[in-house]
């Protein structure tokens, strides 16, 4: 019997039908009451030291054994989406307008598993010496629930040597694990412009300074920014994803309206995006006589595994579920991930658990309405959030 198939038989029934239900009930950051409820319930009663309400709707859950000083943090996501669900599962969202879309009921679900197997001693030895922070964390997506919990005191009330997450993967096969040291997940940052013009009638340009021209100009240059300002061996991206203006075919629109976002893989060329983004709008706004007013809005920070942590994540990984399972760097993201800031803070890694390819549960990519949590990843996620507990705080 695999590794894989050995771990699917033992203790996992408990938690898929709890992902079911976490599924079944989504709530958006910062309204996750009824999970963060469920969640902080579940380690009272297993033996666990419990905050609540901190950032908000945040938990952790604290177990000390022994004398050690090592203090270690897992962190799990709990928020849902405001996506309307097209599943058709038995478990489907019963709330229209959200559902869990990126697998955060199946990150709560699996630590909770490793959890209750860690506070019963399930497969721990009396190696486990020190202090173990379990973060179940609100708001991940977009709500900045990682910094809301320590502007809160996270790591002044739960210091922690170093800290971990991890994230399912549609398009890896279920049981493999992805590690990456340094830049791993990319910035994000948004943008709001506003452009001003003058309307007219549409036979009579001349008389009007057009404000959808201007826009249609700015969208083009824009595109030049990642090829003619940043090094091509960087990872940038710039997205108009809203344009909009006028409303019919024969007036000129006065007001035209763009939405940007806005990424990139190292701080300096972040940077950089904002100040060539801001610089090239308000020259080609000039030169078409309008006026445009930008309002920058900074996200999440670029996201950096700690090569010493990655290194020890990756080697708990090889010894689970063997070498051939583990890719040991795999290809830095662009998507964005609030977990970043923790790392800014305290040394750790964020790596990446298949939720199945090809056509298999689990295969469809997150943020889709066709999207659902693979729980056979349940079991594998929980042996190794345990495997690292054992590992990390070792007398």
């Amino acid at each position: 019997m695999t590794y894989l198939q050995d771990a699917l038989v033992h203790r996992v029934g408990e938690f898929i039908q709890l992902r079911r239900d976490i599924h079944q009930h989504p709530e958006l950051a910062f309204e996750e009451h009824r999970t963060a409820d469920l969640v902080a319930s579940k380690l009272e009663s297993w033996g666990y030291s419990v905050h609540r309400g901190l950032g908000g709707t945040g938990v952790v859950g604290t177990l000390k054994r022994g004398s050690g000083k090592r203090k270690l943090g897992i962190r799990a996501d709990m928020d849902a989406l405001p996506i309307n669900e097209n599943t058709g599962l038995a478990w489907a969202s019963s709330t229209p307008g959200i559902m869990h879309a990126c697998g955060h009921d199946g990150h709560t679900a699996i630590l909770l598993a490793a959890a209750k197997a860690i506070a019963q001693n399930d497969s721990l030895d009396s190696s486990f010496n020190g202090t173990l922070n379990l973060i179940f964390q609100p708001a991940e997506e977009g709500g900045g629930g990682a910094v809301r919990m320590m502007e809160g005191g996270l790591f002044t009330h739960h210091p922690c040597d170093a800290v971990f997450a991890l994230h399912n993967m549609p398009g890896v096969p279920v049981g493999h694990f992805v590690f990456r040291d340094g830049a791993a997940m990319a910035s994000s940052d948004y943008a709001s412009i506003r452009i001003k013009g003058k309307g007219g009638h549409g036979a009579m340009p001349h008389r009007a300074a057009d404000a959808l021209l201007a826009a249609a100009a700015i969208v083009l240059a824009l595109q030049t920014i990642v090829s003619r300002n940043v090094d091509p061996l960087h990872t940038a991206v710039v997205t108009v994803g809203a344009l909009h203006a006028g409303q019919a075919n024969n007036v000129i629109p006065e007001l035209a309206t763009m939405e940007l976002s806005v990424r990139a893989l190292d701080p300096q060329v972040r940077l950089l995006l904002e100040q060539r983004i801001k610089a090239l709008v308000t020259a080609q706004a000039e030169s078409y006589g309008v006026t445009a007013e930008i309002d920058w809005r900074k996200g999440y920070c670029v996201l950096v595994n700690a090569v010493k942590e990655t290194d020890f994540a990756r080697q708990v990984a090889i010894d689970l579920v063997g070498a051939e399972r583990v890719t040991l760097q795999g290809q830095a993201l662009t998507g964005s991930e609030d977990f970043a800031f923790m790392l800014e803070q305290i040394p750790g890694s964020y790596l990446l658990i298949g939720n199945g390819d090809g056509d298999s549960a689990g295969a469809c990519m997150v943020h889709n309405p066709g999207y659902d949590f693979n729980d056979e990843n349940i079991a594998t996620g929980a042996d190794y959030w345990k495997a690292l507990v054992k590992a990390f705080l070792i007398e």
